[in-house]
């Protein structure tokens, strides 16, 4: 059976405290036991109130030095220091950080696009907490057992262009792990472990896009056992990291 990849369109712009389970609810076609719903980052951070008013920022003395050498806005500098843990790396304007979630991304997932001008919106403060919550309403409205990714764009080192990442899991294993199984020719496998959440967040954006208002995507028969998996079984620990 092949695999299918359902938009669901969005025609208004998310607001604080809208449920999102009501417009997956209305999705065509209806949702089906074991689909994937895989939800873009900014209408969950929308619903969440997960945006502030560039105005209403102060900067310190140290976004305003990082902004006047990166020619940034201090406000907006100011923003991404507070959701980060760290500073990865500055250069050439950009800034990479580790944020406060653990994720390492530019500006920390602190995003100006499909916003209303002078404000931006933040990474929600616990997306796998975000993604069970949509996953367990979701179950209440239509009796549907499904599993809910929440995507976001990042960047990755060594290579240009930038793909979709799982940052909020329910319901499905973060990772495929092939270790100990055997390959084609019979040789088991040591260290082949799929990210098959980050994965299935780039199948969907291929329906999504950035400017189509598509933020949700259904993907079906695609075969796996509910799991209660996270995004943070992604994250690299420090003692295997060796760029870190």
């Amino acid at each position: 059976m092949s695999l299918e990849i359902f938009p669901v369109s969005v025609s208004h712009d998310i607001e604080d405290g809208e449920k999102i389970v009501d417009l997956v609810s209305k999705s065509k076609p209806k949702l089906e036991d074991g689909d994937v719903v895989v939800v873009s980052q900014k209408i969950i951070s929308k619903q969440e109130g997960r945006m502030i008013k560039l105005s209403s920022v102060i900067p310190s003395l140290l976004s305003n030095g990082i902004a006047s050498e990166y020619n940034k806005d201090p406000k907006l500098v100011e923003i991404i220091l507070s959701e980060s843990k760290r500073i990865v790396r500055m250069e050439n304007g950009v800034i990479i950080v580790e944020t406060n979630g653990g994720f390492i991304c530019a500006n920390a997932g602190v995003d100006e696009s499909n916003v209303a001008d002078g404000y931006v919106t933040l990474l929600p403060k616990d997306p796998d907490e975000s993604a069970s919550k949509l996953r367990q309403s979701i179950l209440e409205k239509t009796g549907k057992q499904v599993a809910v990714i929440i995507s976001d764009t990042f960047g990755r080192p060594f290579r240009m262009g930038q793909t979709e990442f799982a940052i909020g899991v329910s319901g499905i294993d973060s990772i495929l792990d092939y270790e100990g199984t055997k390959d084609t020719f019979g040789k088991i496998l040591r260290v082949t472990a799929i990210a098959i959440v980050d994965e299935l967040c780039c199948a969907a954006e291929l329906v999504q896009g950035k400017a189509t208002k598509n933020p949700i995507a259904i993907i079906r028969n695609y075969k796996f056992s509910p799991n209660d998996g996270s995004a943070k079984d992604l994250l690299r620990p420090k003692n295997e990291d060796m760029f870190r």
